[in-house]
Parts: C-alpha cells; structure tokens; sequence
C-alpha cells in the first residue's frame, strides 16, 4: 500500500521479530536492515551482487539483499547475522568458523556464515552430503580476500558433520 509520498508499507520479520516499515520503493533490502532497522551486521561490500557480504536468509533461502528490494520481501521472514544466535549460544556453524580460524577481517564474515548455513540446511533438507568440492562450489558467490577459503571450506563441513 503507498502513502501519498510514494512511501510504501510493507512486513517483514526479521530475526523472529515482526516490523511494519513505510518504505520507499526502490530502497534495497540491505539498506532497510542496516539503516532503517539497525542491523549492521549485513554488509555493503560491492554494491553489485558480486562479492555476498551482504547475504541473509529470506524465507530460509540464501540471497544477496543488495539485490532484491525491500518491497519484494514483503511478508517475508529474513534471518541476518544477527539472528543466527540463540539464547545465548552460537550457532553451530558461527562455532565451527571460530574453532576452524575461518575468520580475518571479518567483512566478508556475516555473509559467508549466513550462506554456509543456507548451504548446510538445504544439503540437509535434500539428504546430500557436503564434500568440499561441494562447498567451494557452494560458496562461489561469497568472496573472501583475506583466508584462501581452506579455513572457510572445513569450517562449513565441520559444521555440517562431514569429515574435513
């Protein structure tokens, strides 16, 4: 629904939290989460869908916001970085990224986590084991300069329960 200055309201929920946002049409999902909700986590990193730092879960799949508007996720349940944490506790695969060193910089490190998670839950999901072929193919769409992906690679199966 749009408002007389083309704002448009829509629904998202994001980290199990439902928020109402007048927004503007064309604004991107990844700016919606950092600059009107906060959540920094997500990060802009190429501004051209190369690189996935900015990559969340919407409706559990793995997507680059930096690609898709706020509006087309509307109704949408979209998981950041942020989220990945319960109760207290990691996730698996944010532990299995500390005790892998699969961590440097950490630019590249939210979207990373977030498809590595997509990645393991559809592998799961479909009943295929991750090999390492399987996950550097994977994570194809998240670039990383700082670790050479080895780290990355064996944090992933790690946390998917397959031998490294």
């Amino acid at each position: 629904m749009r408002d007389h200055a083309g704002a448009m309201e829509i629904t998202l929920t994001v980290n199990g939290t439902r928020h109402r946002l007048d927004v503007e049409p064309r604004l991107l999902l990844v700016q919606a989460l950092r600059e009107v909700l906060g959540l920094t986590g997500t990060k802009v990193g190429c501004d051209t869908s190369s690189c996935g730092a900015c990559t969340v879960l919407v409706d559990g799949e793995s997507v680059k916001s930096c690609t898709m508007l706020a509006a087309q996720a509307d109704g949408c349940a979209i998981t950041t970085v942020e989220g990945l944490a319960a109760d207290g506790r990691w996730h698996p695969v944010q532990s299995a990224f500390r005790d892998a060193h699969a961590l440097q910089c950490g630019f590249c490190t939210a979207g990373m986590l977030m498809a590595a998670v997509s990645l393991i839950d559809d592998a799961a999901r479909t009943g295929r084991v991750l090999t390492e072929e399987a996950v550097r193919l994977g994570l194809e769409g998240n670039l990383c300069r700082c670790t050479g992906y080895h780290n990355i690679v064996r944090a992933v199966l790690a946390a998917a329960g397959a031998p490294s």
